[in-house]
């Protein structure tokens, strides 16, 4: 064989080797774009708005047990929107996760079924609920058909006398049913069983007209009686459904998905560098190659010449292909600053959003637990007296006790009136610095940054709200200690993000202490000689390494199980805009962790800033 032959055999081997090397660094390229972050998001943004129509449904069943909703189509829309929104939830998975997603398929599966369980037991519930709602608001209309046939039938009874405790007895008979709508007990559904053996008994001798009166107060009593512990248990069975649990084992299994998916693109990248540093390699053995056959190829000028050409044109080809590899990494790169500000944004939001939950609860926790039936006891009462309401406000012993009564009534409802408006009034700040959150953000792609006055000590308690539930729940003492400062012109939306996070993350670092008792001390005071502002936020709980002192503010680094790394990145990219500084100091392991933020009082006011 000649050498020319042998050099174009050579030639043609390594071109089969680089068009495999390039087919193969093609397909990993392709698979390390199938992996994105933002999905991810959209599908956890899902889940916390299924949480969202869970709570309404809730709220919505018991709008209706306390007849606030005077029909059920908001039980039917609560259903209507949960299913829609599962369905859409699984289409995106269905779409976006690798086929070995399992786990993810099961959790799914079990939110529809907790979904479908919550949904027959309202069906249940809106048939047992609707006799009773009816029986209880004809009860007072029958009561007072039979007072009105004993009224004009007395005198023609064999007993004129006995119509009395008759009357009496239905009197106390709809008081009782009443206040056992609102608290049903075995002791009082006792009472109303022996009251209504006796009515019965002292109505045998009574006309028929007015018997058929007594059996149609009967009857609703009895309705009362029997449908009120139903509609009760089926409250207890609808508020015990772990339709929450459920979907946060959806949620960690997405977790765990996008954790596994992130694994193998960085798999995909490792491959796609090593084919690309043989591929290198390939080329530097190619112009070793050339530079070896400089001899030959001055033997075969004509040859020469040809092959000048073609790799002037390959020159061209690799030229145009490195310009749209590079086109295509700025491409890249753009995204992934874009996907960084949503998560920073989605991360501070999710912070705030415990808080509107913590507000949330409680305010329908006051609107359960309200005094308003009382009011409307009473309103029965003075209905029921119309025609002699000056002689029972005087005379009857439950009428004189009434006046003063709505006078407490209407200290309480006052009260309640007071606490619902003031958590509303939270609910409205937290939902503020969402927006403020969403308006920072937006100040990297050139919106403006919005600085007033304010009290650092009022961004600090309202840190503190917005993690009330999660260190209320893990019992932490918090501890103040705040230096007097004047108002100061302060960027509040940033500043409360860096707050929100810091306490945060204190109240995790100590959620699984058992030695001793969690501790959060917060501290304010100037520094400088006056020319900076400085808080403390301290900790006794896990500590921290000494070599992950610097590394906690990296973008992704986390040693949380759960965690994603955003937080602490996003707040000392706070800091930093604002010409501050954010740091970390723990002794070790153990020891607990303080994290200091620093910031000029006076601040720097940058190009395209608003000062108010």
């Amino acid at each position: 064989m000649t050498a020319a032959a042998s050099s174009r055999l050579t030639w043609l081997g390594m071109a089969a080797v680089t068009a495999a090397l390039l087919a193969t660094l093609v397909f990993l390229y392709a698979r390390t774009q199938q992996h994105g972050e933002s999905d991810y998001f959209e599908n956890v943004a899902l889940l916390r708005h299924l949480k969202q129509l869970d709570a309404q449904w809730e709220l919505e069943v018991l709008k209706s047990k306390i007849g606030l909703n005077a029909h059920y189509d908001p039980l039917a829309g609560s259903l209507t929107e949960l299913s829609a929104l599962l369905d859409r939830f699984e289409s995106e998975t269905g779409r976006q996760r690798h086929d070995e997603a399992v786990a993810l398929d099961g959790a799914a599966a079990a939110v529809r079924g907790v979904i479908q369980q919550k949904a027959a037991l309202i069906e249940r519930f809106k048939s047992t609920n609707s006799v009773l709602r009816n029986s209880l608001a004809f009860l007072p209309t029958a009561a007072q058909d039979v007072q009105q046939v004993l009224a004009n039938s007395g005198t023609r009874l064999p007993v004129p006398a006995d119509t009395r405790p008759i009357a009496a007895n239905v009197n106390s008979l709809l008081l009782a049913s009443m206040l056992y709508s609102q608290s049903a007990s075995d002791e009082r559904g006792t009472e109303i069983r022996r009251a209504l053996n006796a009515l019965e008994a002292d109505a045998r001798p009574l006309p028929v007209a007015l018997r058929d009166r007594l059996d149609i107060f009967r009857a609703h009593v009895g309705a009362v009686l029997r449908e009120q512990p139903a509609v009760n248990e089926l409250l207890g069975r609808i508020a015990a459904v772990p339709t929450a649990l459920r979907i946060d084992e959806v949620h960690n299994a997405l977790s765990a998905e996008q954790r596994r998916a992130a694994e193998q693109n960085r798999r995909y990248r490792e491959y796609l560098l090593v084919f690309s540093a043989v591929l290198i390699a390939l080329l530097v053995y190619a112009a070793v190659r050339l530079v070896r056959s400089h001899a030959v190829i001055k033997r075969v000028n004509q040859e020469l010449q040809g092959a000048n050409e073609n790799l002037e044109l390959r020159v061209q080809e690799r030229t145009r292909e490195l310009r749209q590899a590079q086109s295509d990494l700025m491409a890249t790169a753009r995204q992934a600053g874009m996907a960084e500000i949503a998560t920073n944004v989605l991360h501070n939001v999710g912070n705030v959003l415990n808080s509107v939950n913590v507000s949330a609860g409680l305010i329908a926790s006051s609107v359960r637990t309200s005094k308003v039936q009382g009011l409307t006891k009473a309103v029965t009462m003075m209905n029921e007296h119309v025609g002699d309401l000056g002689e029972f406000l005087t005379q009857d012993s439950k009428g004189k006790l009434l006046p003063n009564y709505l006078g407490q009534l209407s200290q309480v409802l006052v009260t309640e009136q007071q606490g619902v408006l003031e958590e509303l009034a939270a609910l409205t700040r937290s939902v503020d610095h969402i927006k403020e959150v969403i308006a920072t953000q937006q100040a990297h792609a050139g919106a403006s940054s919005l600085i007033e006055p304010a009290q650092i000590r009022d961004l600090v308690e309202d840190a503190l709200r917005m993690n009330t539930g999660a260190l209320t729940r893990r019992n932490v003492t918090v501890e103040k200690d705040f230096e007097s400062l004047p108002e100061l012109q302060l960027d509040k939306a940033r500043i409360l993000q860096i707050l929100v996070n810091l306490i945060g993350n204190a109240g995790q670092a100590m959620e699984a202490m058992v030695d001793r008792e969690p501790r959060l001390t917060l501290r304010i005071d100037q520094v400088r000689g006056g020319a900076a502002l400085r808080v403390r936020v301290a900790d006794n709980g896990v500590g921290i390494v000494p070599e992950n002192l610097t590394r906690v503010f990296a973008h992704g680094f986390t040693t949380k199980k759960d965690g994603h790394g955003f937080g602490l990145h996003s707040a000392v990219l706070a800091a930093q805009e604002m010409g501050g500084t954010l740091s970390a100091h723990s002794d070790g392991p153990g020891t607990g962790a303080t994290f200091t933020f620093e910031l000029p009082i006076e601040l720097p006011v940058e190009v395209g800033e608003e000062v108010l």
